[in-house]
């Protein structure tokens, strides 16, 4: 009857500007697809070039290069008798876009430009792409002649348009246009579009995934259809994790779902469904079909190819499923590690040094490697080729073969607990403690040389000394002592990654992993060009509270119970010195404000875009039980004073894994001024003025309550 067709969405492990990696890549889930009977294929977003290739849309070479690949694939007898659906930019009027290239049997069926552009966030499209503004409307396309001489077309469609194929419609919506209030499949579906297609470059953020699948889902339970969704993963060469959950959805239910975290570079979801089911599903929503007979046609692609055989009433179509969310901690556990590995492999380095404090944040950045590591192993038991290849580059070893996270651990992942005698014994237990139970190489140091030798320079130079505040130091004097032990870790840091291996007799180098989590990065509370000075820091966008969850998590699925003690401590930075042996510094004590009022102030700011005044006046209501007016003042003006002084320092933040809305990367993220007026004298007015009007309503209330 000509029903059932079956369809096939990717997620890809692309990186920018790898033209054959990304071609490798997409034939393999093209053969894969084909393979398991699909007839149409779709790949993620600008899948031939790479979606973060940023300034790099500019150059031609990146638009020349990406035909050539495009060439490579139309003439590959792995692209025949299937409908491909590619993304990459192509310039049409000297104008460049973001576009999808239909293809089948040699021949481009439609190039179709992205007409909603990505534009907030990490996200920039605007800068490198113009969005279609010309609804329903096509126009010829004149091909480079490396494309004519492979398909033997001079000009193709170019524009908003939909395929008519023997058996059905499909249109397509790239990425953001899911998240568009007037997204194009509305007016598609009404149209008669029974299969919507997806091409994403969407990246992972904690707590996340469901709202993409809600929109999917949504997308079709109004209007009916069959909605396929590709998308992007893995590191393709900066902050963002891209993370797959490839999904295929019908009258708003979910059919098949792919992996959110997976170190398969290429992964292809098949579904087989019934057009029936699109059909009977519409008829019976009146509204709907009123709004269709009324709806303006879109240009119709007629393409002589079916998706569906004749004979297919006995073919098994696929079932509704339940999606399956990952907690925050399995997201902190698998996204950090799978963004580690990529860059770890593409970087071509040997492992990762961390200095490991014995505290919270190098801990579950230890924990996240070890994660990795873990991965590592399952994915080779798995049959995982392209993992094993790389580990065996990455050790130097062409027989290894992982098969124990210890054991793995110990060949790519150096700690070093470097102490000073501001250092407690607990903590260099701890450190010690958790790398024996996670099989890092671990280093044990001492850095009290060094700082007195750079502080033994200053005082040469100068004649004076600089004290302690618990020796009669001042202020100045205490941050300075403090600021010089930080640094010399990071000199240190660098020093060992570069020639540990060389003094164990293996070759490479090791990339430095830094562990400032996202509050503290927000806070300012790290000293520019420290231990948070790194490489990379899988933990960067995260925060505290998350961060001692996943420790929890950590505790119960890999059994480190090194970490109860890890978790019991207070934090603290150990750069003041110890009483009677003890710490008697404590972070929150330091920045004047707990890790959990850091996570609203940070959310209000960023998300809820609140300057001081605006924040004033959310938080007396949610902390009305709590604090008064007053106190609320107190806490916000400190907050943003803390955070004006210190935001400098986010200039020189390490790339940091992206994974909160509110994060302070001051890259492309969060952009703000590096130099502010620290008094905020207008705004902490306003604030005064408030504070004042509210506790005079408060005497004016209590007055009255006497009186009666």
């Amino acid at each position: 009857m000509g029903r059932a067709v079956r369809l096939a969405a990717c997620a890809l492990n692309q990186w920018a500007l790898d033209f054959e990696g990304n071609a490798g890549r997409i034939l393999k889930s093209i053969e894969i697809a084909k393979g398991k009977g699909a007839r149409y294929r779709l790949g993620p977003e600008l899948e031939i070039c790479g979606y973060g290739c940023s300034d790099h849309y500019y150059e031609s070479d990146t638009l020349l290069h990406s035909f050539q690949v495009l060439a490579k694939l139309l003439e590959s007898p792995v692209t025949q008798d299937i409908i491909c659906d590619v993304g990459m930019p192509v310039m049409h009027k000297n104008v460049r876009y973001n576009c999808r290239v239909i293809f089948l049997n040699k021949k481009i069926l439609l190039i179709r430009p992205k007409i909603s552009l990505a534009n907030a966030g990490n996200y920039r499209e605007l800068r490198w792409f113009t969005p279609w503004s010309k609804a329903r409307h096509v126009e010829e396309y004149f091909l480079p002649r490396i494309i004519q001489e492979v398909t033997g077309q001079d000009t193709v469609p170019f524009g908003d348009a939909v395929l008519a194929t023997k058996d059905t419609c499909l249109g397509t919506e790239i990425c953001e246009e899911l998240w568009a209030p007037n997204s194009p499949h509305i007016e598609m579906g009404l149209d008669g579009v029974e299969i919507f297609t997806n091409s994403s470059g969407s990246h992972h953020v904690l707590r996340k995934a469901h709202t993409r699948v809600d929109l999917v889902n949504s997308a079709t339970a109004k209007n009916g259809g069959i909605y396929i969704l590709s998308n992007q993963k893995g590191c393709d060469g900066d902050r963002l994790y891209y993370d797959g959950c490839a999904m295929i959805s019908m009258n708003g239910e979910t059919i098949a779902q792919g992996s959110q975290f997976s170190l398969d570079d290429v992964e292809v979801l098949v579904a087989t469904l019934d057009l029936e089911d699109v059909r009977s599903y519409r008829a019976e929503i009146s509204s709907r079909n009123l709004a269709a007979s009324k709806v303006n046609p879109y240009p119709r692609i007629k393409v002589n190819f079916a998706l569906s055989c004749s004979d297919d009433v006995a073919v098994p179509v696929c079932m509704p499923i339940q999606w399956r969310h990952h907690s925050p901690e399995e997201e902190i556990c698998l996204g950090p590690a799978c963004w580690l590995w990529d860059y770890l492999r593409r970087s071509k380095q040997a492992g990762f040094l961390l200095p490991l404090s014995g505290g919270i944040d190098s801990s579950a950045t230890a924990c996240i490697v070890y994660s990795m590591c873990h991965q590592v192993c399952l994915a080779v038991k798995n049959g995982n080729a392209e993992v094993l290849a790389d580990t065996r580059k990455i050790v130097h070893d062409e027989t290894y073969v992982p098969e124990d996270p210890r054991e793995f651990c110990k060949r790519i992942f150096t700690t070093c607990y470097m102490a000073s005698e501001n250092s407690s014994q607990d903590t260099c237990n701890r450190a010690k403690l958790l790398a024996e139970q996670i099989g890092s190489y671990h280093i044990n140091l001492n850095i009290d040389a060094a700082v007195k030798a750079i502080v033994g320079i200053f005082s040469m130079v100068t004649g004076r000394t600089p004290c302690f505040s618990v020796y009669g130091g001042s202020s100045r004097e205490n941050l300075a002592l403090q600021n010089v032990q930080a640094r010399v870790r990071m000199v240190l840091s660098y020093l060992f990654a570069q020639l540990t291996l060389w003094t164990r007799g293996m070759p490479g180098g090791l990339l430095v992993l830094g562990s400032a989590n996202v509050d503290e990065s927000l806070r300012g509370y790290l000293t520019k060009y420290d231990c948070s000075s790194a490489d990379i820091n899988p933990i960067g966008g995260i925060s505290k509270t998350d961060l001692k969850n996943f420790i929890q998590y950590c505790i119960e699925n890999f059994q480190l119970t090194a970490l109860r003690s890890i978790m019991a401590a207070p934090p603290t930075a150990e750069l003041e010195p110890l009483v009677d042996g003890q710490v008697s510094q404590t972070d929150e004590a330091d920045m004047g404000m707990t890790y959990a009022e850091l996570s609203i102030y940070g959310k209000l700011r960023k998300i809820a875009k609140a300057g001081p005044y605006s924040m004033f006046c959310k938080l007396i209501n949610m902390w009305k039980e709590i604090c008064t007016p007053r106190e609320v003042a107190s806490k916000v003006k400190h907050f943003f004073r803390m955070y004006s002084v210190n935001r400098h320092k986010m200039t020189t933040l390490t790339p940091s894994y992206h994974a909160e809305n509110y994060s302070p990367d001051d890259n492309r993220f969060d952009l703000r001024p590096f130099l502010y007026n620290t008094s905020w004298s207008w705004q902490f007015r306003c604030i005064d003025k408030q504070v004042s009007d509210l506790e005079k309503k408060e005497e004016i209330s209590v007055v009255k309550d006497v009186e009666d």
